[in-house]
């Protein structure tokens, strides 16, 4: 059978520091035909989870934040059934609030009121008690979004440009809306542009960020490394504080880790409208897997015919 291919968008392998593969393809913008390139940003959708949980890690090796807070410290009006849910709940997907399926009245692609946004997710009961089970959670990312812009007095956007970005040298990677923005590619399906997704407000946190290919590889020296945060803080990243009821799979903050593909590894991916995306370290061989296409069909065998 012939391999899976990457139709438009970026691939990258390496092993150790050399780069094994370096795939680029397709148009960035159907409509205008402008091809995919290495300076193109695409979204990266639920991995953007990772800079949320490391901008909550860095505020908390500052003393700004403990793990254990609760949230109702941080945001305004938190109703009672959130009194028991802390930072540390958030990050690992315990909370009990709910995924987007269980808002149905948020549309993921108009703007909304920030304090208007946490009031809908206010008035869906909490799914469980906190820590009494794991439920994927974007609105809980959005919520840690919240609170790292209280505690650090600045747009949640500017904080990652500034303390999280610009110190890995992550030069093409930015948070929020591609609006006026240069060698951004336009989500595709079925093969037609599409809107995107409100990355303001509605997936701040959760699913707000755009890199490069290249940039997103100099992201997984975060947990391979160490760069960034201290060694305790990176290790608490990866570290597998609960089990999502898959086999062999628990969830860091901000990380997938088991196995995949039959090797160890963490990982996340990524769906917005409009885009796919993947990162992956595989700690044994020190691979790591970056794919990042802006149509929402991809091959699901693509990932594990690159990593054989």
């Amino acid at each position: 059978m012939p391999k899976p291919s990457l139709d438009r968008g970026v691939l990258l392998l390496a092993r150790g520091d050399d780069i094994l593969m370096s795939r680029v393809t397709g148009a960035a913008d159907a409509d205008s035909a402008a091809p995919c390139t290495p300076a193109t940003r695409f979204q990266i959708a639920s991995i953007s989870k990772q800079m949320a949980a490391a901008a909550v890690l860095l505020l908390a090796e500052r003393g700004a934040f403990r793990l254990d807070d609760p949230v109702s410290r941080w945001l305004p009006r938190p109703p009672s059934a959130w009194s028991g849910i802390t930072l540390h709940h958030l990050l690992t997907h315990t909370s009990g609030l709910g995924h987007w399926e269980d808002y149905p009245m948020i549309d993921l692609a108009a703007p909304a009121e920030p304090d208007e946004l946490l009031g809908v997710f206010a008035g869906v009961p909490p799914l469980f008690a906190p820590g009494a089970g794991w439920h994927y959670s974007s609105p809980g990312f959005v919520l840690l979004a919240r609170a790292v812009e209280q505690v650090a007095g600045r747009p949640y956007a500017a904080f990652l440009a500034d303390e999280v970005f610009a110190p890995l040298g992550m030069t093409g990677s930015f948070a929020g809306s591609g609006a006026g923005r240069d060698d951004v590619a336009t989500g595709h399906e079925g093969g037609k542009p599409v809107p995107s997704w409100d990355l303001e407000t509605v997936s701040m946190g959760a699913g707000d960020v755009w890199c490069t290919g290249a940039d997103l590889l100099t992201w997984l020296d975060v947990p391979r490394r160490a760069r960034l945060l201290g060694p305790a803080a990176a290790a608490a990243m990866i570290a597998p504080h609960a089990p999502t009821g898959r086999p062999d799979e628990a969830y860091g903050y901000g990380w997938f880790v088991g196995s995949l593909a039959g090797e160890r590894a963490v990982h996340h991916s990524g769906d917005n409208g409009g885009y796919k995306a993947f990162a992956g370290w595989f700690p044994d061989s020190d691979r790591r897997l970056v794919v990042l296409t802006n149509q929402a069909e991809i091959d699901p065998a693509l990932l594990k015919a690159e990593l054989e």
